[in-house]
């Protein structure tokens, strides 16, 4: 029997290491958006140096409020949790300037070495790479299969415990897809910068005040958007 030569035994040694020095970390921004839902809130930020074209278009979706009223259209225990396009998604009908960014599609943007790992945010598309319009997929597990071919563009920060929760729903399968039973509501949104010196997506705050100043103001003026949206729908003139 021939002994493995020491090389060999080194080799085989330090190969997880080499393939973990291969994965890239990616920076995440000072935003953070938030999506409330009747089973906890889901917090993520953005990760602009690996897909900017993709994360200035979901930023701004989130900054018009287009997600309020969308909803989780896929929960694939173990895979994904995908929210559905919020064109046709929303329960309350979106205004011209939202149906307008809405209707843009972004380019596939993929960076060797970037995984899509648990909590990992990966826009959904169809068989054209250069598809992806506002559906987007939150990993529950690591998926290898997914790297280089569709865009990661941001991961979640806190919230884990509420995808969890949404994995131990009923769900029934329709072709590939696992899907809730009951629908899974983003009943707001809203976002928020922290205070440290990473990338960020908009012009950086000079205080700590105005920051808080303007996330308040962001967040009432998208909840009396909607709520205008609303009265309009469902009260008479």
């Amino acid at each position: 029997m021939v002994r493995p030569s020491l090389l060999y035994i080194t080799i085989l040694a330090l190969a997880p290491f080499v393939a973990r020095a291969s994965e890239v970390t990616p920076v995440i921004s000072d935003e953070r958006v938030v999506f409330q839902t009747e089973y906890g809130d889901i917090t993520f930020g953005f990760w602009p140096e690996v897909a900017p074209v993709t994360c200035e278009h979901i930023f701004k979706l989130v900054r018009l409020g287009c997600f309020t009223s969308n909803h989780f259209f896929r929960v694939d225990k173990g895979f994904v949790a995908q929210t559905s396009d919020v064109v046709g998604g929303r329960s309350v009908p979106m205004n011209a300037e939202q149906q307008e960014e809405a209707s843009k599609t972004v380019p596939l943007e993929v960076v060797e070495g970037v995984k899509h790992h648990a909590g990992v945010l990966s826009m959904g598309r169809y068989d054209d790479p250069n598809s992806g319009a506002s559906s987007f997929s939150i990993l529950l597990g690591d998926a290898p299969h997914l790297d280089m071919q569709y865009t990661a563009f941001a991961k979640v920060t806190e919230g884990m415990e509420t995808l969890r929760k949404l994995e131990e729903l009923p769900t029934r399968r329709e072709g590939i897809f696992v899907m809730p039973l009951k629908r899974i509501t983003i009943t707001a949104t809203y976002w928020y910068r922290v205070n440290h010196p990473q990338p960020s997506l908009t012009l950086p705050g000079t205080k700590v005040c105005e920051d808080a100043l303007s996330e308040l103001t962001v967040r009432f003026r998208s909840q009396g958007e909607e709520l205008q949206r609303v009265r309009k729908k469902c009260l008479p003139a």
